[in-house]
């Protein structure tokens, strides 16, 4: 069934549009839809709104961008030689200098991977371009790297182009090299004006002979110009990337994003934007993802710009109340393969499992959303072997589990003819559909696709059943579908199921259904110490395909090292807490049969049963004192409060001396988002508790978005009985500050 009438646009007023509704719903009966943006007439009831999101639909653009599904994330720069997550804008050029760079090699692993297209920064917040810019000297053109000749995104975009990817670049609206040098233009108070984009330069013409006249100042001439080099000399882009960050202000500059959207809609028009009018972030950089992402939300004004949403229900019925428009805008899931943004070391930066990178991609391809994986290039240019054997693994599962379908029948042929134009649709609100196969398989992933160029997103609530022993079992259930709903499920052994519409804001349609096995691989090993200080190992329970065991499976053992070695089968079995005096180096798999588990690394610090507080300078009350910084337990913490002319610090006795090489610092997961977590720390060591060195002074990056467990390792090493961490200052200048875990270790 084609779509009758299409409503097309940014802009509406809102008689014209009223107007329009009836038209459509006269010429069309009911099947009315409107692309990417309604406005809500005035005097609509709440469920006029809700009727009206259901009929909201994504452009042309967004409906390719849903298709992609899977794309990298390039984070590359000074920061990889620095080591710093964030750079100041005071980097040296010549510290870039990455002499075995292949993009090729990139692109190769992207695309073993599974990936369609991938996203590069090409300035970060440090201002640094890696492509040869005609607009500042601080990028690759002043670097020893091919002679100030390279250019990265160059490189990049032949890649591409050989390997059958699409490209993306993210634009950093912050830049600190335009804030901190001398003729800097960000904040510099410059007069607004009427400018031709692009400025011209000497020696450096445009083969595109378009010019653009804005009203702007001269930072936003200068992101404009840049933007028209970007998007006219390395295409075609297909999703620009803003980011919202600001590590730093000045001079009240302000971005003119309005302008900047729809200019790269004239530039490019095969683009998506991120942070602008197409896409928005899932509202973490953990991989997680919601039970029900609704790709329309409500807005106050037309072309609003979009401000990051954090909370778990930001689209349901009960958020559009009041909504003047409402937008297409579906979610964008990205997460790191390492512990940060950037490269830092091959040793000593955790880099993500199989597993967890194929759970992420189940939850976010599986939950209506697209998974951007960022990939860090190393100092060489080149991605590490860890991360490429990651990747390698991953496109392998995803092409044999989601490569290969079993084989079903239904009396609904179109949910089962690849074709995503056709669909089946409910009568009413609720509605079922059934899946034969003719013989029993086991089973435990159930895909689901909601047609949504035409209807957009309507189903809120549904559930799978499963034909066991002579009657229906539900074995998984689920709230919003969207453009991909993946089921999972402990295994089932079965010859037919059933899909059931429970709840949905208007007659459901869907487009696909498939039936797939996963033959996972052993669970993880989970690692913890006990009130003794000795490590606990234990093959982790629960989650989706254990979810409703006790335990997990009895026939696995687990085996491990102390000596850096990957373990294998016959390596030291745990039988018992492991007594680690010093620590180390701890790295661990479960077996099962011959299927071995994902490998988890661990730096072990010292065991901290014999650990004393010393002092902290202050505590709210009971539930938060110092001792819950060490007590092996992630749900208890720490808690102080910030205050004029206070240093805010936890004390502790770690009860002999010994060698410290390091720590680790988990955040609290306080009573609302970011507080007590902190951001800029300093870490001091003492030997008789009175004198103090500093061994480390940093931020840890990004921690507000992603709390994982945060590893430090100093540049020396320190002997000393007595150390102390210094909260210097919280995320988002909370008055709170706090730990749930800290550890010493000697490496």
């Amino acid at each position: 069934m084609e779509t009758c009438l299409r409503l097309k646009g940014n802009y509406m007023i809102k008689q014209v549009l009223f107007a329009l509704l009836i038209l459509t719903s006269m010429a069309c009966n009911g099947q009315q839809v409107f692309e990417k943006i309604a406005e809500v007439p005035q005097g609509a009831s709440h469920q006029d709104i809700v009727d009206l999101a259901a009929k909201v639909v994504p452009s042309p653009n967004q409906l390719l961008w849903h298709n992609h599904e899977f794309i990298a994330f390039i984070h590359f720069g000074p920061n990889t030689f620095s080591r710093r997550e964030w750079g100041n804008g005071k980097e040296d050029p010549a510290s870039f200098n990455p002499v075995g760079m292949d993009t090729d090699q990139w692109c190769r692993l992207m695309k073993a991977a599974g990936m369609s297209k991938v996203i590069i920064t090409v300035k970060h917040h440090d201002g640094f371009c890696l492509w040869q810019t005609r607009y500042t000297k601080h990028s690759v053109a002043s670097t020893p790297w091919r002679d100030g000749k390279g250019d990265v995104l160059r490189d990049l975009s032949i890649s591409c182009r050989k390997y059958d990817l699409k490209l993306g670049v993210y634009l950093s609206p912050a830049d600190l090299y335009q804030m901190e040098a001398s003729d800097g233009l960000y904040g510099n108070e410059s007069k607004y004006s009427s400018r031709t984009i692009p400025r011209a330069v000497d020696g450096r013409p445009f083969k595109d002979k378009r010019t653009f006249t804005y009203n702007v100042d001269d930072y936003n001439e200068y992101f404009m110009n840049q933007l028209f080099e970007l998007l006219t000399e390395y295409g075609p882009i297909h999703e620009v990337w803003f980011d919202g960050a600001h590590p730093k202000r000045k001079g009240g500059q302000q971005y003119i994003r309005r302008e900047w959207y729809e200019f790269v809609h004239k530039l490019a028009p095969q683009a998506v934007i991120f942070g602008g009018s197409d896409i928005r972030w899932c509202g973490n950089e953990g991989g997680k993802t919601r039970e029900a992402e609704w790709n329309v939300l409500p807005m106050n004004a037309a072309m609003e710009v979009w401000k990051d949403k954090t909370a778990i229900d930001i689209g349901s019925d009960q958020m559009l109340k009041g909504a003047a428009y409402l937008y297409y805008l579906p979610a964008e899931v990205n997460t790191s393969i390492r512990h940060g943004w950037f490269y830092r070391d091959d040793n000593k930066q955790n880099v993500r499992t199989p597993d967890d990178v194929f759970d992420i991609y189940e939850r976010a391809v599986g939950g209506n959303a697209v998974f951007l994986l960022n990939i860090p290039p190393n100092r060489q240019g080149l991605f590490s072997k860890r991360d490429a054997d990651c990747l390698i693994e991953v496109g392998k599962r995803i092409k044999a589990v989601y490569g290969n379908r079993i084989p079903v029948k239904s009396t609904v042929k179109a949910v089962l003819d690849g074709n995503p134009k056709t669909y089946w649709q409910a009568e009413g609100l609720t509605g079922q559909i059934e899946a034969f196969m003719n013989k029993p398989y086991l089973v435990n992933r159930f895909v689901l696709q909601e047609e949504l160029a035409g209807h957009g997103q309507r189903i809120a609530e549904h559930a799978l059943d499963a034909w066991v022993d002579g009657c229906w079992q539900q074995v998984a259930s689920g709230k919003t579908v969207g453009f991909k709903k993946i089921l999972r499920f402990s295994p089932v052994k079965t010859n037919r199921l059933r899909l059931r519409i429970i709840k949905s804001r208007a007659e459901a349609t869907v487009s696909e259904i498939s039936v797939h096995y996963y033959d996972e691989p052993p669970k993880a090993v989970r690692v913890s110490t006990n009130s003794n200080g000795k490590v606990v190992l234990e093959a982790a329970s629960g989650g989706f395909s254990w979810k409703n065991h006790g335990s997990a499976d009895q026939s696995q053992k687990i085996v491990y090292t102390l000596d850096g070695s990957v373990p294998a089968k016959d390596s030291s079995v745990y039988t018992v807490p492991l007594d680690l005096p010093n620590g180390g180096l701890l790295k661990a798999c479960t077996i099962v049969g011959d299927k071995k588990g994902s490998i988890v690394t661990r730096t072990m610090g010292y065991p901290r049963n014999d650990w004393k507080l010393m002092s902290v300078d202050s505590y709210p009350n009971e539930r938060h004192v110092g001792q819950f910084a060490f007590d092996g337990k992630a749900n208890t913490y720490w808690l102080g409060k910030d205050t004029v002319d206070r240093t805010h610090y936890i004390a502790i006795d770690s009860g002999s001396e010994k060698v410290i090489g390091g720590f680790s610092y988990l955040a609290p997961k306080g009573w609302k988002r970011g507080v007590g977590i902190v951001e800029h720390y300093r870490f001091e060591v003492s030997r008789d508790g009175e004198n103090w060195e500093i061994a480390s002074e940093g931020k840890f990056g990004n921690i507000l978005n992603d709390p994982s467990l945060r590893t430090v390792h100093f540049d020396k090493k320190f002997n000393a009985r007595y150390f102390r961490f210094v909260a210097l200052k919280a995320v988002k200048d909370n008055p709170w500050l706090g730990v749930a875990e800290i550890e010493i270790f000697a490496e």
